[in-house]
C-alpha cells in the first residue's frame, strides 16, 4: 500500500517565541526510572537535595516506559517484557505498590489470506490521550504498532489505519531488524487542542501526521537528512529518535533524528536542521529532547557520538548537556558536575527528563545505570543513583 495521501493542512498560527505560565507550588516529586533489570522509584524532598529509593517492582524484567497520567494524578501504566507473560501492559492506582496486567494487551491482528503474522514483542511507548478523554492511552510498539486504550489501560485494540498506512512506509531499503532495539514506534504525540490530531515517529521510518485518530497518515518528513537511505530526500524511511511538542506552543515540534537535530513551526512542512548551531566537534546526533515547561524557546540535548561506526556513547568520553534558549539559534554547554574524562555512557531517547518546579530540575539516567540530577536547569549536575541496570527511561511523577 503507498503512503497515505497528504490530508490539507489544519489552519493553525506560528507559535509565540515565547510563552511563560508560573511554576506550581512544590509538591512530592518522584522520579521512575525503567531499566533492561527491572524499575526504581526515587523519592526527593521537598528541596530536591535528597532522594531515597522506594519500590523496584518488575525486577528482573525489561521496562520500558512509566508514565503517571496527569489527568487524574493516580493512574500509572508501565510497557514491561517480562520472562512468561511476554511484553504486555500493568496498571496501577496506588502510586506502584500494586500492579494488574492488561486484561488484553497490545496484540496483532491476525493477517488475512497469506500475509505473515506479527507479534508484539514490546509495548515501547505509552502516550495519556487528550484531557477530554479519560482513560484514553496510545501505545507505540516493537515492531511497527499503535494501540489504544479507552479504559485506562486494561484492554488495547490496534489502529488499523496505521497499520495500513505502515505496510506502506515499511517498503524502505534496509533491514528493520538490524536496528539495535528492533523497528519502534515512538514519541506518540497528542495535539492538546483536538484529540483526533495525532503525531508518530517510526525508528526505519519517520515521522507521521494523522487528522483522524488514526484513520488516515501523511509523512512529515521534508527537510529531514536521511543519508543512509540511497533516495537524498525520500518521502518516508527516515530514523526520527524522539520528536516533541510544547503544550504552550503545539504549532511547533522538535526532533532528535539519526541525521541531526531539527525543528518545524506549523502550518510549515519542512524540518529546519538548528542541530548546525551546535559545536562541529560534537555535532546534532544524539537521542532525547526535553522542553521548559514554561518558557517554549529553552529545550535540552545530550549529543553523543555519532561518527563512522556509531559507537552510541558521550562524545571523547566527556558527557555533556546542551541548552538552547532561543529555538535552537544558539547552545550552552552544561557539564559542571559530570565526569569530565572516560565516561562512555549515553542517554536514551525516554531517559531525559524535566519537573515543572522553579529552576526547573533536570533529570538524566544512563547506560552505564547512573541517575543524575540537577536543580538549576542544568547549571550543575550530581549523580543520585549509580549501578542500576541499563536505564531505558526517566520519567517524573508529582504527588506519589
Amino acid at each position: 500500500m503507498a503512503a497515505a495521501r497528504r490530508p490539507k493542512p489544519r489552519p493553525a498560527k506560528a507559535a509565540p517565541r515565547k510563552a511563560r505560565r508560573t511554576a506550581p507550588k512544590a509538591t512530592r516529586l518522584t522520579l521512575m526510572v525503567a531499566t533492561k533489570k527491572g524499575a526504581f522509584f526515587l523519592h526527593a524532598d521537598a528541596g530536591r537535595r535528597t532522594w531515597k529509593r522506594g519500590p523496584a517492582p518488575f525486577f528482573g524484567q525489561v521496562v520500558n516506559h512509566l508514565v503517571l497520567d496527569p489527568r487524574d494524578g493516580k493512574t500509572l501504566l508501565a510497557g514491561v517484557r517480562t520472562g512468561h507473560l511476554g511484553p504486555t501492559v500493568f496498571r496501577s492506582l496506588d502510586g506502584g505498590k500494586t500492579w494488574a496486567e492488561a486484561k488484553q494487551p497490545p496484540a496483532f491482528a491476525k493477517p488475512e489470506g497469506d500475509g505473515a503474522a506479527r507479534t508484539v514483542k514490546a509495548a515501547f511507548w505509552l502516550t495519556p490521550g487528550h484531557d477530554t478523554r479519560p482513560g484514553e492511552w496510545w501505545a507505540g510498539t516493537v515492531p511497527h504498532g499503535l494501540f489504544r486504550t479507552r479504559d485506562g489501560g486494561v484492554t488495547w485494540e490496534e489502529c488499523a489505519g496505521f497499520t495500513a498506512a505502515w505496510r506502506g512506509w515499511s517498503k524502505v531499503p534496509g533491514r528493520v531488524e538490524d536496528v539495535p532495539d528492533g523497528a519502534i514506534t515512538h514519541s506518540v504525540i497528542v495535539d492538546p487542542r483536538d484529540p483526533a490530531h495525532l503525531y508518530v515517529g517510526l525508528s526505519t521510518g519517520g515521522f507521521f501526521e494523522s487528522l483522524d485518530e488514526g484513520a488516515t497518515w501523511s509523512p512529515l518528513n521534508r527537510g529531514v537528512e536521511a543519508s543512509f537511505l540511497p533516495e537524498k530526500n525520500p518521502e518516508f524511511g527516515h530514523d526520527p529518535h524522539c520528536a516533541v511538542l510544547h503544550p504552550l506552543a503545539p504549532d511547533r515540534l522538535w526532533q532528535q533524528n539519526h541525521c541531526g537535530l531539527y525543528r518545524l513551526d506549523r502550518p510549515g512542512e519542512t524540518w529546519d536542521r538548528i542541530g548546525r548551531n551546535l559545536p562541529k566537534p560534537i555535532g546534532d546526533i544524539g537521542f532525547p529532547i526535553v522542553l521548559h515547561p514554561r518558557d517554549i524557546a529553552t529545550a535540552w540535548v545530550v549529543p553523543m557520538d555519532g561518527r563512522d561506526v556509531w559507537p552510541r556513547t558521550s562524545v571523547d568520553g566527556r558527557p555533556a548537556v546542551y541548552r538552547t534558549k532561543d529555538l535552537g539559534r544558539t547552545w550552552r554547554r552544561q557539564d559542571a558536575g559530570f565526569p569530565r574524562r572516560d565516561a562512555w555512557w549515553t542517554v536514551k531517547r525516554q531517559a531525559l527528563a524535566a519537573d515543572r518546579g522553579d529552576p526547573v530540575g533536570l533529570y538524566l539516567g544512563t547506560t552505564s545505570g547512573s541517575v543524575w540530577a540537577s536543580r538549576d536547569e542544568g547549571a550543575t549536575w550530581r549523580e543520585i543513583a549509580r549501578d542500576l541496570p541499563h536505564v531505558l527511561a526517566v520519567t517524573v511523577a508529582a504527588g506519589i
